[in-house]
């Protein structure tokens, strides 16, 4: 007997996790140079085994806490549907000019293929063509996949299937297109942007820039991954069929340094009325403007101008209380902290939040505002008890997986919250 899919629904960034999508990073990270690494939109290369170390404590903390789907057995399930593996090969294939691999890729287990649609296919040099270009996949290794944030969003009971900023993370939107369309996990109304889009290249978006404050709010970063059309392109879908009233509201952000990619990179949530900050950005006088647009039975009524996210969440009932990231007394500190994923945590349920151990300034201003330091190998030891928990950051060891550019909230997709 099926085992009853999962129904999608998330309403907000801090409720009780109940699912959540994760991708163990693999062979995918190593299979890079310091030549093609800034192809792969990395900085310098990982050193794997300790990366895996620290993911172990992320993956560890969340199996405690909610079931956790990973996208390598959910592919593996999908593969096994030759129908499904057919569709998906071939797009796969076809999107990235490597035609001529279809056949002998159709006619591998299913176990071996997801391996190679993740980890990368070599190519197969038996032309003068292949031989002469500086390549060495068909099917570049998917680098960026642990941080499965970006590929997908689930707002409400919608799938959002994301169209990424770079083309080498292509195929990371196309296979979980396939894992939420096959109807073989999980229930909900699925929003493909390469679809709505029609391809067009200025429609632009990552999950990183999504964050569901409330129900009938939803705050986007606006900025190298996120484009405006894309943005209205979510409102107009997002909203189409709801009769309720919405609030969208809209942040830009600098396109440099890197760190600034995503809105989830200077504001997170840890409770209902908590927030992590970069505080240059988020409070302090900025060249870059918060835009509130309200939504009325489907429709834009009203797009204006705000004097930053906080204001407008408390004009909306949502009164947050900002914590800075890198702490209240040094702008060096909260520009180092915010470079190494200080402002990004990740609420595994209202004020118990997962974070590095590396940003010390940004964990004695949560300590001064009644948070406990928890390591998470003592919750995964079960020293400490997740359920039974007080107002907490777990831990985890940062030293190689903030160097691919995200920390916890970049690593984790939630598809149920309470």
């Amino acid at each position: 007997m099926k085992p009853k899919n999962l129904t999608l629904n998330v309403q907000s960034e801090v409720g009780k996790l109940e699912a959540v999508l994760m991708h163990y990073p693999g062979a995918e990270v190593e299979n890079m140079t310091p030549r093609n690494a800034q192809r792969a939109l990395y900085s310098d290369i990982l050193n794997l085994s300790i990366a895996q170390k620290e993911y172990d404590q992320i993956f560890g903390v969340l199996n405690k806490a909610a079931t956790v789907y990973t996208i390598s057995d959910l592919l593996c399930k999908v593969l096994e549907q030759d129908h499904l593996k057919k569709s998906l090969v071939t797009e796969i294939c076809q999107r990235e000019q490597a035609e001529n691999y279809i056949d002998y890729l159709i006619d591998l287990s299913a176990p071996d293929l997801t391996k190679i649609l993740i980890e990368g296919l070599p190519l197969q040099i038996n032309t003068l063509t292949d031989f002469l270009r500086e390549e060495y996949y068909a099917l570049k290794p998917l680098y960026n996949f642990y941080f499965t944030r970006d590929a997908s969003a689930i707002i409400g009971n919608n799938a959002v299937i994301c169209k990424m900023a770079n083309n080498v993370r292509l195929r990371e939107s196309l296979i979980v297109n396939a894992i939420y369309k096959s109807g073989l996990f999980f229930d909900g109304n699925i929003l493909n942007t390469y679809d709505l889009s029609h391809n067009n290249p200025n429609v632009i978006v990552e999950g990183g820039d999504l964050l569901v404050a409330r129900e009938d709010i939803l705050l986007i970063g606006n900025g190298v991954r996120t484009s405006t059309q894309a943005i209205d392109l979510l409102v107009q879908r997002l909203c189409a069929n709801d009769k309720k009233k919405k609030h969208v509201i809209v942040q830009q952000l600098p396109e440099s340094p890197e760190s600034f990619i995503h809105l989830d990179m200077v504001f997170t949530f840890l409770d209902y009325n908590k927030a992590m900050i970069y505080k240059p950005l988020i409070m302090n006088s900025s060249p870059y403007q918060t835009v509130h647009l309200q939504i009325d039975n489907g429709k834009v009524t009203k797009i204006s101008s705000a004097n930053g996210i906080l204001s407008v969440l408390k004009k909306l009932g949502m009164e947050v209380e900002p914590i800075i990231c890198g702490g209240k007394s040094d702008d060096w500190d909260q520009e180092r902290e915010q470079w190494h994923s200080g402002a990004n945590f990740f609420a595994i349920a209202p004020g118990k939040v997962l974070s590095y151990a590396r940003n010390i300034h940004t964990l004695a201003e949560l300590d001064k505002n009644g948070f406990e330091i928890v390591r998470a190998w003592d919750v995964i030891d079960g020293k400490y008890d997740i359920n039974n928990m007080k107002n907490s950051v777990i831990t985890i060891d940062g030293s190689e997986l903030p160097r691919g550019g995200g920390g916890p909230r970049c690593m984790t997709m939630p598809l149920r919250r309470q």
